[in-house]
């Protein structure tokens, strides 16, 4: 039986406040969310990652509240692009997507093919940029969520976000728990730790 898990953003130890993670429901998300101050120091904690060759192959994109009807638009053109015969459900998810919780920042890997560091590590760097961000609106005092969905794979929101050779690592929707956060089950160490 797994351990209860410490209340959100316990904050007694650094070691507790890790363990204390886990992710929220974009849907259920309300404010407030991390203000201009808080979400400078957000993403600059997220930029301190492993990144060999010092590369920064990941960018982050904040979409505002202000934004989120031109996001919306943006992902249906996408979606009507890539699949023309979608139905009136779809649409109203796309929307549902779009305007879901307080902060929306998407993270791009961006890969530099002509550095000799292998493109596998740029990709975990941005991986490692992602998690960090996560861990950094928690420790923060905020919720996120990590979605992908047909969006992250999709060429035109890609080149709309981004540039040309970029990659969706996720949107991470930010804000304060409007529901009680549910642990979900995790792992037990013999499952995924060994000794060589």
């Amino acid at each position: 039986m797994p351990p209860t898990p410490e209340p959100m953003n316990d904050r007694s130890t650094p070691l507790a406040l890790l363990m204390s993670r886990r992710s929220g429901r974009p849907r259920d998300m309300v404010e407030p969310a991390p203000d201009a101050e808080e979400l400078t120091a957000i993403l600059t904690a997220a930029t301190r990652v492993p990144d060999h060759g010092k590369i920064a192959p990941w960018r982050f994109v904040v979409i505002p509240r202000d934004r989120r009807d031109a996001f919306a638009a943006m992902l249906h053109a996408a979606y009507a692009e890539e699949r023309p015969n979608a139905g009136r459900l779809e649409g109203k998810a796309i929307d549902d997507f779009a305007q879901q919780a307080p902060l929306l920042i998407a993270v791009l890997h961006r890969p530099d093919p002509s550095r000799s560091i292998p493109l596998k590590e740029q990709e975990w760097s941005a991986a490692a940029a992602a998690m960090t961000l996560e861990h950094a609106v928690h420790a923060s005092g905020y919720v996120s969520g990590w979605l992908t969905g047909w969006a992250a794979y999709s060429k035109s929101v890609t080149r709309a976000l981004g540039e040309e050779g970029d990659t969706i690592i996720g949107f991470f929707f930010i804000g304060s728990p409007g529901k009680t956060l549910i642990e979900r089950p995790r792992p037990e160490l013999d499952e995924v730790v060994s000794t060589w």
